[in-house]
């Protein structure tokens, strides 16, 4: 498969420490957003299209590990190493709640049905936390041997989780009504990025130097294959047809799902990639590196627009929003002028 041409990104700045996560939320009828966790503390909401800064949320004491947005983007979700997990109203920047834990937190997650958010870290258990009643106990999801959470994710309709460790290889498959794991997906390493495909059909891990592809509904291997240097996270095109794994080597490679052929690689960052994601419309993707940017990569060249664009035009038809017009609808939330300012 014939290589493209190299690529100039899209580099956002603002952070001053590593990004060590990215989060893009669906497409809404206000465009998709882009959410960034970063060892400084201060996780940042963008416009998922353009990159241009909306806000920051301001409170946590420590780094922040991890970083989502629910469906609507309506809220964000955010963990630290400061020992709490917090929701934050993502119009105004508000934090609405805030969940206090034993350790660090290294990851959280809205459940599908927006209700629940899920989190895990150092202190080896699983929490489930109500967000209609905030102040009730959590459900804890245990299991042995304890490990240290690095990663989890919901899936089936929040039926089941999915989570892996710092410690150990695999990635657990958790029944949430019987709070026990029902399955375990094999890898040799430990999985340091876990992702559901937007359509529910494939779960994506990176472990090592291993990107692997399993089937969501009977967790069968599907597709493994082996990177030139190893990977921190990977991220499966919407529609399937092609990935993007980052690691260690500072590089963002962009593969063909069938053959597992290079079809791209990026260079730019200056330190290693900690983390890629594709935006849910699939035109591009976001990479975060120890160097303390984002860069927003496209997908698709001249030839290729119309097949991603009719793609994306399927799952809303607002995807172009300037960062303006979203950023005018937020109150009280660090907005940012066209002349850099604030007001």
């Amino acid at each position: 498969m014939e290589k493209r041409k190299a690529q100039i990104p899209l580099v956002c700045h603002g952070h001053s420490r590593p990004i060590v996560d990215l989060s893009y939320s669906p497409i809404t009828p206000d465009g998709f957003f882009l959410v960034s966790a970063s060892k400084d503390g201060k996780p940042m909401l963008r416009n998922g299209e353009t990159g241009d800064w909306i806000g920051t949320f301001d409170g946590h004491k420590g780094a922040v590990w991890a970083a989502c947005l629910d469906t609507p983007a309506m809220r964000c979700a955010t963990a630290s190493a400061d020992f709490s997990a917090r929701v934050w109203d993502a119009l105004t920047g508000d934090e609405l709640c805030s969940f206090e834990h034993k350790h660090i937190v290294r990851t959280c997650a809205f459940s599908e049905s927006t209700t629940h958010l899920l989190t895990g870290g150092a202190e080896k258990v699983l929490r489930i936390f109500d967000l209609g009643r905030p102040d009730a106990p959590p459900t804890l999801l245990e299991s042995s041997p304890e490990t240290p959470i690095r990663a989890a994710v919901w899936h089936h309709s929040d039926q089941t989780i999915l989570s892996s460790s710092n410690d150990v290889g695999g990635v657990r498959v958790w029944d949430v009504r019987t709070k026990t794991v029902v399955r375990t997906l094999d890898t040799k390493s430990s999985c340091t990025s876990v992702e559901v495909s937007r359509d529910g059909r494939y779960i994506t891990t990176a472990d090592g130097n291993t990107v692997k592809f399993w089937d969501a509904n009977h967790f069968g291997l599907v597709k493994s294959y082996t990177m030139p240097r190893p990977v921190e996270s990977a991220s499966l095109f919407p529609s399937r047809g092609k990935f993007i794994a980052g690691g260690d080597d500072m590089w963002v490679r962009l593969f063909d799902f069938d053959s597992g052929d290079e079809i791209e690689c990026n260079k730019g960052h200056h330190g290693p990639v900690h983390c890629v994601r594709f935006s849910p419309g699939g035109e591009s993707y976001a990479s975060g590196s120890e160097d303390g940017t984002i860069r927003i990569w496209k997908t698709v060249n001249g030839q290729e627009e119309a097949e991603v664009g009719g793609f994306a035009e399927g799952a809303a038809n607002q995807i172009k929003v300037r960062v303006d017009e979203v950023a005018r609808k937020v109150q009280g939330f660090h907005i940012a002028q066209d002349d850099g300012s604030q007001y």
